[in-house]
């Protein structure tokens, strides 16, 4: 093997990912600089340059480089023209004379009093008399074709929405947001409850006026007000333009809808081969960037190329329902990205919610990057159909009431492998017993788990070989790795998988609430796992009933799973803020009968974990050890024939290991 060679880029089958890019010849640059000229006098020349990015966009051919001085541009950038190959693009990039911001509000100065409204609520209710509420009349010329304000964040396709268990309010709020001083402010639905609540705001029925309180009940003339205008920040107005490469730019306030369509503020618009590097998308309504066919309502054209993206070192923050959305997202590389902060419009029941969301996606390969603070949705799902892609080296970290880090859906062709990543603190949600036995719409969508509240790192749902290898699995609420067959799960003509065939191997299990592994079948397999802190019956076969709960002992008996397997009693530290882990002596002493200790022979120092061989677990796992065991999470060569289970190579008590996977240039 190649000591130089890249093993994080070989997929699953063994392939490498089939990189496309090359270096690009401009026979053009343009020019931007909104502190200068004015719009319609500049020539895209460095001495004289477009005041707006739009100018450029309609100047820009394929192999033009289109260079944007430091500012803030408030429009909706629609690139006329794509490229037409590799070494032939459009490329928007931030010239470096200062941060280039991209923004879909408008920033409004015009403030009254609000009057003649309820504040009291209802009759009896208490008033507060000491809050000051405002009021800002929309300009219409802001709003040309479209007003956010005047459309509630959901118009389309309510048909997957589990009515039985959702709140509607955030689906029937307004899409225009308000921020103060760059943050934003709360939508309420009536306009008392601004008196309950500072930072708030309301908007009247007809879309033409928004009332709002701010924090502290300032005045808005003292602080700086914007308020959401365009849908999206940067995204073609016609479909399939590609070759496209947008470089160091910020993406702010983008007043998108929750998903059908999944139109993001930076989106690709059905275009394939595009390069989307160092861009940061803060506060999205809906969705930070989409890729792909962009909704199932699109028909597919024969020879239609779909996906073939680049998202690289981006930061996609505060994303309302999903961070990265996409549809046939095939060939898509997601590399050393932070997603943070998503889900806090509360839609993850409308079924287009995460840190990233693909269907169909193939030859995916998601590396390095970091998913955490996702609220009730999953940092990554792949939906339907997935085939040959690799989840590798990614922190996965804070999952706020979240039912599963990573959801592997409906899939029965080709291995899906996640391996070599950190998931830290799976929250969970929904209580099984205020659940409906039928919730929703679709019967077929039943939560058959046990009498807890939730809480998966990884989730399989008609699912067919998974192969979860050599990651830190710990403080899930419920399960570390859950699957269930779905009866009649239907993905076009095909069925959907059978939750069989999956492979847990070399990971570690700590201190996971309800299980370490959860199989609904003895159709699966594990091997050469290590499990720390986990008490009781951890390790289950659901099917055929009842339920067998075991240890490690007896499911090493009776099952013949994790013939290498081992047990371990000692702490792990993981700072979720400065990205660090620190493996300890256990600070409390472990409960068992006598003699219990003696037979079961717990790990107490890390150090003294028994090591793998790795011909066995490729057999197991049926994944060449070039894929899997050449280089660790932090990069470390594999030492010979035999690895420590778990993302780490090197294990040393108390030293403090740096977990931040992302490269940087």
């Amino acid at each position: 093997m190649n000591k130089k060679e890249d093993t994080t880029a070989l997929l699953p089958d063994g392939t490498r990912f089939p990189f496309w890019e090359k270096e690009n010849i401009f026979d053009r640059e343009i020019h931007v600089d909104g502190t200068r000229g004015k719009k319609g006098e500049g020539d895209g020349s460095a001495a004289n340059p477009f005041f707006s990015v739009q100018e450029a966009a309609e100047a820009a051919e394929p192999g033009t480089r289109v260079l944007i001085h430091g500012g803030t541009y408030r429009e909706w950038v629609r690139p006329r023209r794509g490229g037409t190959s590799p070494e032939k693009m459009v490329s928007y990039e931030a010239f470096g004379d200062g941060e280039v911001i991209v923004k879909a509000s408008e920033q409004v100065f015009d403030f009254q009093k609000s009057t003649g409204w309820r504040s009291g609520g209802f009759p009896g209710e208490p008033v507060n008399t000491g809050m000051r509420i405002w009021q800002h009349r929309l300009d219409p010329d802001m709003f040309r074709g479209y007003n956010p304000f005047c459309a509630v964040n959901i118009l389309h396709d309510r048909l997957f929405l589990e009515y039985d268990k959702t709140d509607m309010t955030t689906y029937l709020n307004r899409r225009g947001m308000v921020f103060c001083d760059g943050r934003p402010l709360k939508q309420v639905s009536l306009y008392h409850q601004m008196a309950r609540e500072e930072g708030t705001y309301w908007v009247e029925a007809n879309g033409q006026t928004v009332h709002f309180r701010l924090p502290g009940d300032g005045d808005p003339a003292e602080h700086v007000i914007e308020l959401t205008s365009r849908e999206q920040c940067f995204a073609p107005q016609e479909p399939f333009l590609s070759y496209i490469r947008v470089k160091g730019l910020t993406f702010a306030h983008a007043a998108t809808g929750a998903p059908v369509p999944q139109r993001g503020a930076l989106s690709c618009h059905r275009g394939h081969h595009w390069i989307i590097e160092d861009c940061t998308i803060d506060w999205s309504n809906a969705v930070g960037i989409d890729v792909g066919n962009e909704c199932w309502h699109h028909q597919w054209t024969e020879g239609q190329i779909i996906g073939s993206t680049v998202i690289r070192r981006c930061t996609v923050r505060d994303a309302g329902v999903c961070g990265i959305a996409g549809l046939h997202a095939e060939n898509m590389l997601v590399e050393d990205c932070l997603i943070a902060g998503t889900g806090w419009q509360r839609m993850e029941l409308s079924w287009e919610a995460g840190g990233m969301k693909l269907h169909n996606s193939r030859n995916g390969l998601f590396r390095r990057n970091i998913f955490r603070d996702t609220f009730r949705a999953d940092h990554i799902w792949l939906d339907c159909g997935n085939e040959n892609n690799r989840i590798t080296r990614n922190l996965f970290l804070d999952g706020i009431e979240q039912r599963e880090a990573v959801f592997i859906e409906c899939t029965k062709e080709g291995v899906n492998l996640i391996d070599h990543n950190i998931f830290w603190n799976v929250e969970g949600r929904f209580d099984r017993n205020a659940v409906p036995a039928e919730p929703g719409s679709s019967g077929w969508y039943k939560m058959i788990e046990d009498n807890v509240v939730n809480g998966y790192a990884v989730y399989g749902e008609g699912t067919d070989r998974m192969r979860v290898v050599n990651n830190l699995i710990g403080k899930c609420r419920s399960a570390g790795y859950f699957a269930k067959p779905v009866g009649f799960r239907m993905h076009g003509l095909e069925r959907g998988g059978t939750s069989r065939d999956a492979v847990l191997a070399g990971n570690i299990f700590y201190d996971c609430g309800e299980a370490a592994i959860k199989f609904p079948t003895r159709d699966n397999a594990s091997e050469g796992n290590l499990y720390v802190k986990l008490k009781g019956g951890y390790l289950r076969v659901l099917y055929p009933e009842p339920e067998v709960c075991l240890n490690l002992p007896a499911w090493q008996e009776f099952e013949g799973f994790d013939l290498t397997g081992q047990e371990g009693w000692f702490d792990i530290q993981v700072d979720t803020k400065n990205y660090t882990l620190v493996f300890e002596r256990a600070g409390e002493a472990m409960f068992a009968m006598p003699g219990q200790l003696e037979r079961r022979k717990h790990i107490k120092h890390v150090e003294d974990m028994g090591k793998l061989e790795v011909r066995a677990l490729e057999e197991k796992t049926r994944i060449d050890r070039q894929v899997l065991w050449a280089e660790d999470f932090l990069g470390d060569a594999g030492e010979g024939d035999y690895v420590v289970p778990g993302p780490l190579r090197k294990l040393k008590e108390g030293e403090i290991y740096h977990i931040d996977p992302r490269k940087r240039q």
